[in-house]
């Protein structure tokens, strides 16, 4: 089947970290996010109903302490997404991969076979790392030098990418990476993978410019998010003769008036928060990441506790909508949604937000897309 992530119609909508624990919600609430194969199972089969165009996974091996050690359960990108693939028959999944802690040539055939167990409908999402205590568990050094990280993703991805389209037995010589007489079949139903890259640093947005379909960055708001969308698309289009969309992640807050979504949102991200692992999560996303500038950590401390740093939309039904209207007129290409408890978050957006969204013509009803 045709992968529809890639189609060029609509804004599309994903679902952002359902295979961690908490979710993006650094919250001790009783409904927080379990990230049980169960609950994934369902939320996929959902997905796939309501017609969210894809799931992106985050790879994790180590979670962020706190009461509830945000993060601490994390079902692994690869198993994950190809179980959900096969329950699933419309849905793009993605798998995350770090380049650091994964072979080329395993991902290469690894990828390939999910895609071949959806008919078409995987994805990879290509992440340079930057969380030191993952690095320590995987007795690796973290590269000082943020270059180095974006260096390594780069031959990663050449290397996947040669896999992919060479016949017979290939050698690759590499800085990171080689590989001798290596045999890479199956290759993917069309030849490759949509391919999104989670980059807020400046080498990480120039690699997505480089090389992803889709830029997956943290702004702060449409205003932001129109003119990080004008630069990215410039620089792909300017530096490397091609087109790329741009897309942020958005916690949800969706109820049937304001002030309950207000008193909600106090509920989880403020009264119940798990500050502990906020504060963790922030102090090694200021030390060893760039995908948040010191003004964002300074400020953002309620908005990680509700959703990682993410964008809030916050509201009724019609202010949601009219926030993603926002976006999307921004230039955004989609966005991801989380929700504390992302089942029954999904069902409540899908019948209220959702048609909202298809009659300001922001999206196309997905029988209309199919048909």
């Amino acid at each position: 089947m045709l992968n529809t992530l890639v189609d060029g119609q609509d804004f599309k909508l994903g679902l952002f970290a359902p295979n961690c624990s908490g979710g993006l919600a650094v919250t001790k609430v009783p409904e927080r996010w379990s990230a049980s194969w169960a609950d994934n199972l369902r939320l996929g089969r959902l997905a796939d109903e309501v017609g969210i165009d894809f799931i992106l996974p985050i790879a994790r091996f180590v979670g962020y302490g706190g009461e509830t050690n945000f993060h601490g359960s994390v079902l692994e990108p690869i198993p994950w997404a190809t179980g959900l693939l096969a329950h699933t028959s419309r849905v793009v999944v993605f798998a995350t991969v770090h380049t650091a802690f994964n072979h080329p040539v395993v991902s290469a055939k690894q990828l390939a076979t999910i895609d071949h167990v959806s008919d078409g409908r995987a994805g990879v999402n290509i992440v340079a790392g930057w969380n030191q205590p993952e690095y320590l568990a995987m007795g690796l050094d973290l590269p000082t030098d943020h270059d180095d990280r974006y260096a390594m993703a780069q031959e990663w991805w050449e290397h996947v990418r040669t896999l992919w389209t060479c016949e017979g037995r290939i050698d690759l010589e590499g800085r990171f990476f080689s590989s001798h007489g290596v045999e890479a079949e199956p290759k993917p139903l069309q030849g490759t993978l949509p391919v999104l890259n989670a980059g807020s640093s400046a080498q990480g947005r120039d690699f997505a410019a480089r090389n992803a379909n889709y830029v997956f960055t943290i702004i702060g708001d449409a205003d932001e998010g129109a003119t990080l969308t004008k630069q990215l698309t410039e620089t792909a289009r300017n530096t490397y003769g091609r087109e790329v969309g741009v897309m942020s992640p958005a916690h949800v807050v969706c109820k049937p008036t304001r002030a309950e979504a207000l008193e909600y949102l106090h509920y989880y991200a403020e009264e119940n928060a798990d500050w502990d692992a906020v504060d963790n999560l922030m102090r090694l996303q200021g030390l060893h990441a760039q995908s948040f500038t010191k003004e964002m950590l300074a400020s953002f401390r309620p908005r990680f506790a509700a959703g990682h740093g993410t964008c809030p939309l916050i509201g009724t039904p019609d202010e949601v909508a009219d926030e993603i209207e926002r976006y999307a007129k921004a230039g955004l290409a989609g966005m991801t949604l989380a929700f504390v408890d992302y089942v029954t978050g999904l069902e409540h957006f899908a019948a209220e937000v959702i048609p909202r969204l298809e009659a300001k013509g922001i999206r196309v009803p997905r029988a209309a897309l199919s048909s």
